[in-house]
């Protein structure tokens, strides 16, 4: 599930995408290997699987999120959060695929300000990038044919806007003052612990 778009250069080798790109980008693959979501194979019970897991790991980065919202409205504006909120679309999927949803949540670190903000956004984020690859796939897929998947490509074709939206926040927030290294390092936290909640579903390799 890819995290991030293609970035042209802006503003020079320390700019803040770039280095969420670079600085990510092992976790990133891990994540990819680990939910196996392009896979021809793919069937309807492990995308069940995975769905279910993506949609605990949603509940509980929303929950956090939540709370930094809550004390610090304005920020939560400029990246328009409510807007980005996804764990019930991933509850509506399992829905649609005839699947219950578990309270099964994942624990993880309190989103401390806007940085951490920022960095779990992200991940959360980037990943819409990468679901309009896999939401292509699952529709060429005949099994799943009967139904439509919503949580992966959640913006339809404003992707590329929302994503540019939260770039140029997060950009404007270095260039104001903001760390660059803690918005980092909460995207590799995010990027770890998505990894170890999906790694149960991990494909089995040679």
């Amino acid at each position: 599930m890819a995290a991030a778009g293609t970035e042209a250069p802006t503003d020079g080798n320390d700019d803040v995408l770039r280095r969420l790109r670079t600085g990510t980008a092992d976790e990133h693959e891990d994540v990819e290997r680990t939910l196996d979501l392009l896979s021809p194979g793919l069937g309807r019970a492990r995308l069940v699987e995975v769905l279910g897991r993506m949609h605990g790991f949603w509940v509980a980065a929303e929950a956090g999120l939540d709370v930094w919202a809550a004390g610090t409205p304005a920020h939560a504006d400029e990246v328009a959060w409510p807007r980005r909120r996804r764990a019930a679309l991933f509850a509506a999927d399992l829905h649609a695929l005839g699947a219950s949803v578990t309270a099964a949540l994942p624990q993880l670190p309190p989103v401390a300000d806007t940085d951490h903000a920022l960095g779990r956004l992200y991940v959360l984020e980037g990943s819409t990038l990468g679901g309009t690859f896999i939401d292509r796939h699952l529709a060429s897929l005949p099994h799943l044919s009967d139904v439509r998947i919503r949580a992966f490509s959640p913006y339809g074709p404003e992707t590329g806007s929302m994503w540019e939206a939260f770039r140029r926040v997060t950009r404007d927030r270095v260039a104001a003052g903001g760390n660059a290294d803690v918005i980092l390092d909460s995207a590799r936290t995010t990027f770890r612990e998505l990894a170890t909640w999906c790694r149960p579903l991990a494909p089995a390799r040679a």
